[in-house]
């Protein structure tokens, strides 16, 4: 089974890098899928293949959403796997980017496939993108951490290599797929406050597209995506100010972040009922 299909082959493609990024397990505060977005955007990225959803979801488990299109017509929309290219400007080289939801299935024929496309258009690295939650609060940096199977790369990035053991993702699966055939592979994950996990959070999108930026060596316009994550984090601000529990927990948070303790700050906090009121506030701010 051909688990990509090529509708638009595209050029010869000079020494890519190919991208990728999973809506679901992998992507916290859609930080991970919002920067290959943006990246996608700027670098005005050409569509040409993808992967069809149905060998690999169940679909009671992901399910697919109906829309409404301008004509008043209801589509429906699949979860879906799709891949553009784009030229890098200034370097006469190419990125293939991969924009996609974690499967429910197959993982394994899964990643071979796109393994399998990224050999066929000489792809010279794989970079994946996630984002996790993190006991970090939203007035402090975002840390981007990662590894790399080349030590050089990630030393040069200024990664931290993952010591991590555990449950896995699809883009953990995908990095060893790439490795065992030879593929350089390395991953660079966002923290994402855990109260703010379940919204978009600007921030760590334009982060992990920052050190994309400087991966490739590319200088992209990433001047909206800043403006709009200044202008949650002070919709952020405001929230906090207003709840005098909220204030508390951050406050602690930001003490335990500078003296480098990662645990939860004791107290008599309900971090469920915290994480709700953040998202509905965001929600309904149109943040």
């Amino acid at each position: 089974m051909d688990v990509v299909t090529i509708l638009d082959r595209p050029p010869a493609l000079r020494k890519p890098v190919l991208l990728a990024a999973f809506q679901g397990w992998n992507d916290a505060g859609e930080a991970a899928s919002g920067a290959i977005d943006v990246l996608g955007r700027e670098l005005h990225a050409n569509p040409f293949a993808e992967i069809d959803p149905e060998e690999f979801f169940d679909f009671q488990v992901s399910r697919p959403t109906v829309a409404m299109v301008g004509d008043g017509q209801r589509i429906i929309e699949w979860p879906s796997n799709r891949f553009s290219w784009a030229a890098l400007p200034g370097s006469g080289r190419h990125v293939v980017l991969l924009s996609g939801t974690e499967p429910n299935l197959r993982w394994r024929s899964f990643t071979r496939g796109i393994v399998d496309l990224a050999s066929s258009l000489g792809v010279e690295a794989l970079v994946t993108l996630g984002a996790l939650q993190v006991d970090v609060p939203h007035t402090r940096p975002v840390p981007v951490t990662g590894s790399a199977s080349d030590a050089a790369v990630a030393a040069q990035l200024g990664l931290r290599r993952s010591t991590y053991e555990g449950p896995t993702g699809i883009t953990g699966v995908l990095n060893q797929v790439a490795t065992t055939r030879g593929l350089r592979s390395m991953s660079m994950w966002a923290g994402v406050p855990h109260y703010l996990s379940g919204t978009t959070y600007l921030p760590g999108a334009l982060a992990l597209a920052e050190r994309v930026t400087r991966l490739l060596n590319v200088d992209l316009p990433l001047g909206r995506l800043a403006r709009d994550a200044v202008a949650q984090r002070d919709e952020i601000a405001e929230l906090v100010a207003d709840d005098d529990d909220l204030a508390e927990y951050v406050t602690e948070l930001e003490q335990r972040t500078d003296d480098g303790t990662a645990e939860l700050p004791a107290g008599p906090y309900d971090t469920d009922e915290l994480v709700a009121e953040v998202e509905r506030f965001l929600r309904d701010r149109d943040v």
